[in-house]
């Protein structure tokens, strides 16, 4: 959202996800990351991989059921092969194979929209002897049934973490260093609890209304009417 004097803030489940995907890239593993919208798992996934791995780490993503011959395209040009990608299966799946033998970090966000054949094509891939490849998978309602429904692929799965709502205590003791138009504000706790309820995204979208509406007013500090103003904006279902 573009939010000015925004910082990134080590909560727990940032922490967690780092610790998890370092330990994954060092064993060449699949680790599965996931959560309801708005928690921060892709933010989490995202920071730990550009400082842990910014040059292995590619990404692939579809909002539909894709094909085996979607993926491979996806993947082909996710790595930055060459010239145009083979006509036959069998061509394709050796180019990939030998792509793979250099590590690479592949993350597959909305893991939920892969079909079972394509998560049989990614094992395959990930299961050849001379494959460098980590798998982060991440996504949001039904990622974790979606993956746990092919037995195949759970069993290679290395680590999982479901990254949940901040609790109080950590809303609290986060909020503040995220951006500094809550520095000074002692309304933190009642925001949470009527309007953000532990959503990372939430407080991004109230902290946007509140710089706004701040400077709108020519205000200096937040106070409940413009708090609650701020929160007027998030809908009923967020708000609940």
């Amino acid at each position: 959202m573009r939010l000015a004097d925004a910082q990134v803030v080590s909560t727990r489940a940032l922490l967690a996800a780092r610790e998890n995907i370092r330990a994954a890239i060092e064993a060449q593993a699949m680790i599965c990351i996931y959560g309801q919208a708005g928690h921060g798992k892709s933010f989490a996934v995202n920071a730990s991989l550009r400082e842990l791995a910014p040059k292995l780490t590619r990404r692939i993503q579809f909002r539909a059921r894709p094909s085996t011959r979607d993926l491979r395209h996806e993947l082909f040009y996710a790595l930055g092969l060459q010239g145009r990608p083979p006509a036959h299966a069998i061509e394709f799946d050796r180019m990939l194979r030998g792509a793979l033998v250099e590590p690479r970090v592949l993350v597959c966000d909305e893991a939920q929209w892969l079909s079972k054949l394509c998560f049989e094509y990614l094992r395959y891939l990930w299961d050849d002897t001379d494959s460098a490849l980590t798998i982060v998978f991440t996504g949001g309602n039904g990622c974790f049934e979606m993956l746990l429904s092919e037995p195949m692929l759970e069993s290679r799965v290395y680590a999982w973490q479901e990254i949940g709502r901040m609790p109080l205590d950590e809303v609290l003791d986060v909020i503040p260093a995220f951006h500094p138009v809550w520095s000074e504000a002692d309304l933190i706790a009642l925001c949470d609890q009527e309007a953000a309820h532990g959503n990372f995204r939430a407080w991004a979208k109230i902290t946007h209304h509140l710089t706004v509406g701040l400077q709108q007013a020519g205000r200096s500090r937040v106070d409940e009417e413009l708090l609650r103003w701020a929160y007027s904006k998030l809908s009923s279902r967020q708000a609940a």
